[in-house]
C-alpha cells in the first residue's frame, strides 16, 4: 500500500504553540531546582549561557529546516550535509534523549497530581497523551494551545505574587562566592533541557504549511517568548527564595508564592505545573515519533515504524511504540537523572545541527559564521560539564547506537545482490 504521507495542516502560530508547550513546561517546573543546586547564586549567569547556546542552535536549525522541510529535524540535516552516519547519530541521540525527557515530564505530572503515587499517575498520563497524538496533529496542536494559555496565566500569577511581595529582595540576585565556572556550566547544561523545545517545530517539517517560511519564524518567536518567560520567573523566584531554597525545593514556584504571602496560590501553581508537564509531554511525543518515522523510512529502525495512518495521517505505529517505552521508563526512573541524561543526548543532537549549518553556502541561507561555531562549541562544553553519571551514561548510549549502525551497515553490504 502506498504511504499516504503526512498532512500539512500547521501554520506559524501552531508551530510557536507546539514549541512553547515543550519549552515552558519542561524548564520552569522541572529544571530550575537542579540548576540552582549546581550554580548557586550563579543561576542567572547559567540561564544566560544556556540562552546564548540555544539561540545559536535555533538559528542553525531554522536555516536548515528551511532548506530541508522534512520530518526528522537534525537526523535529516546531518544525513544530507555530513553523511549518513552523522544523521543517524543525531537521530539516535534525539530519540533516546527525548524519550528520557518524556519520562521526566510524566513523572512531573505524577509528583504534582498525587505525590504518593507519582509513578502510577505518570504511566496513566503517558497512555492518555499517546492516545491524543494518534488522533491527528491538528487536534494535538489545539490541545497544546489550551495548555500553553493556562500555563502562561499561572506564571503571570506567580510573577505578580513574587514581585509585589514585601519579602522580595533584589539583593538575592547578587552573585556570591558559591558560584563556580564548573557549577555555572553544569547548570547551563541542565537548563538546556528546557530550551530544546524548538526542535519539535523542526521535526514537524512535513506537517507545516509553507515550511521554508513558517518554520524559521515559529522557531524564532517561540524561543524569544520562552527566554523572556524564563528570565522573568527565575528573577522573581530568586528574589523571594534565594538560590539555596530554590536548590532544595522540589516545587520552587509553589514555595515561592507561599513565601510571598499568597498561600491560596499554591494549589493553582500545582495544577499549572501538572498541566505544563502534560503539554511538554505532548509536544515531546510528537517530535520523537516523527524522528522515529524518518529513521524507519531509511531502515535504521524497523520498517513498520514508518507506517502512516491513512485516516489520521500520523505515524501511529511510531507513536504507540515510543509511548510504550516512555510508560515503562515512567514506572521506573528518577526525574533528575532523566533530565541530565536527556540534556546530554540533545546537546549531541544540536552539535551535529551546528556542524551541518556550517556547511551551508550563502545561497543556501547560511547563518553568520560565528553562530554555528559558538553553537557547536557551546554544546560540546555544556555536555562535558553535566553530572558525571549523565555524561558516562549518555556516551555509552551514543556508543551503543554507533555499534548498532555499524552492524546494520555490515548486514546490508553482506546481503547478496538480487539476480
Amino acid at each position: 500500500m502506498t504511504d499516504p504521507g503526512l498532512s500539512r495542516q500547521l501554520g506559524t502560530a501552531d508551530g510557536v504553540i507546539i514549541g512553547l508547550g515543550s519549552m515552558i513546561g519542561a524548564g520552569i517546573f522541572a529544571a530550575l531546582a537542579p540548576a540552582a543546586a549546581a550554580a548557586g547564586s550563579g543561576l542567572l549567569i547559567a540561564l544566560a549561557v544556556a540562552a546564548v547556546v540555544a539561540y545559536c542552535n535555533a538559528t542553525s536549525s531554522a536555516r536548515l529546516a528551511a532548506r530541508y522541510p522534512a520530518s526528522g529535524g537534525t537526523y535529516v540535516y546531518g544525513r544530507e550535509r555530513l553523511g549518513e552516519f552523522w544523521g543517524y547519530l543525531a537521530g539516535w541521540g534525539f530519540i533516546v534523549g527525548k524519550t528520557a525527557s518524556c519520562a521526566a515530564m510524566a513523572l512531573t505530572v505524577g509528583s504534582y497530581v498525587w505525590p504518593g503515587q507519582a509513578h502510577a499517575v505518570a504511566v496513566a498520563a503517558v497512555v492518555a497523551v499517546t492516545g491524543l497524538t494518534c488522533v491527528g496533529v491538528q487536534r494535538t496542536a489545539w490541545a497544546t494551545r489550551v495548555i500553553v494559555t493556562i500555563v502562561l496565566a499561572v506564571l503571570a500569577a506567580v510573577l505578580t505574587a513574587c514581585l509585589t511581595s514585601p519579602v522580595a529582595d533584589a539583593g538575592r540576585l547578587v552573585i556570591g562566592s558559591d558560584a563556580t565556572p564548573g557549577g555555572v556550566l553544569q547548570a547551563a547544561g541542565l537548563l538546556f533541557f528546557a530550551f530544546a523545545g524548538y526542535a519539535r517545530i523542526a521535526t514537524l517539517g512535513e506537517e507545516m504549511r509553507d515550511p521554508t517560511r513558517t518554520i524559521p519564524r515559529a522557531i524564532t518567536v517561540a524561543l524569544a517568548i520562552a527566554l523572556a518567560v524564563y528570565a522573568a520567573v527565575a528573577v522573581a523566584v530568586l528574589m523571594v527564595l534565594g538560590p539555596a531554597m530554590v536548590a532544595a525545593a522540589t516545587d520552587p514556584l509553589a514555595q515561592a508564592v507561599a513565601a510571598a504571602g499568597r498561600p491560596w496560590l499554591v494549589p493553582v501553581v500545582r495544577v499549572g505545573a501538572a498541566v505544563a508537564a502534560v503539554g511538554s509531554l505532548l509536544a515531546l511525543l510528537l517530535g520523537v515519533s516523527r524522528t522515529t518515522l524518518a529513521m524507519a523510512r531509511d531502515r535504521h529502525l524497523p520498517r513498520w515504524l514508518a507506517a502512516v495512518s491513512p485516516r489520521a495521517r500520523v505515524p501511529r505505529h511510531a507513536g504507540v511504540a515510543i509511548g510504550t517505552i516512555v510508560a515503562v521508563l515512567a514506572a521506573t526512573v528518577d526525574v533528575r537523572g532523566a533530565i541530565g541524561f536527556s540534556s546530554f543526548g540533545v546537546l549531541a543532537y544540536y552539535a551535529i545541527a551546528n556542524a551541518s549549518a556550517w556547511t551551508l553556502t550563502p545561497a543556501e541561507g547560511r547563518p553568520p559564521r560565528l553562530v554555528p561555531v559558538v553553537g557547536l562549541g557551546g554544546c560540546l562544553l555544556l555536555a562535558l560539564f553535566l553530572p558525571v553519571s549523565s555524561v558516562l551514561t549518555g556516551a555509552a548510549v551514543l556508543g551503543l547506537g554507533a555499534v548498532a549502525y555499524a552492524l546494520t551497515r555490515r548486514r546490508s553490504t553482506d546481503r547478496p545482490a538480487p539476480r
